[in-house]
């Protein structure tokens, strides 16, 4: 297995959708690199050359990725915790920050249900 910004990325797959496995990295990102890098698409990740490889490594380092990426998302959801806007208090309380229904649904963010009233001995 190839090994990009820390991770393992598969070999069977085509490059373009390996370097996907990288946190921070999407679908526009990923053809961006290939493109800047100067490699195809179309190949798979097993078949890379090392000289297309460290092109690759290149142009992912130039990215904020993985750890360092994860590490600034979670500060700016601590900051708006701390100063307490809306959205910090709505992660503080573990509840949907961008305007969604909470009657219905939302238990994604909510979790399982618990009975509150009605409690069957």
């Amino acid at each position: 297995m190839a090994r990009i910004a820390g991770v393992d990325i598969p070999n069977e797959k085509r490059i373009v959708i390996s370097l996907q496995y990288i946190y921070g990295i999407g679908e526009t990102t990923a053809k961006n690199i290939l493109k800047d890098a100067g490699v195809s698409e179309d190949i798979r990740t097993k078949n890379l050359t090392e000289e297309q490889l460290s092109a690759i490594r290149s142009q992912v380092s130039k990215i904020k990725v993985e750890g360092d990426l994860r590490r600034e998302v979670a500060l700016n959801i601590k900051r708006l915790m701390e100063i307490g806007c809306y959205r910090g208090m709505r992660h503080r309380k573990g509840l949907p920050v961008r305007g969604q229904n909470t009657r219905n649904n939302a238990r994604t963010r909510k979790g399982p249900r618990h009975t509150i009233a009605n409690h069957k001995k």
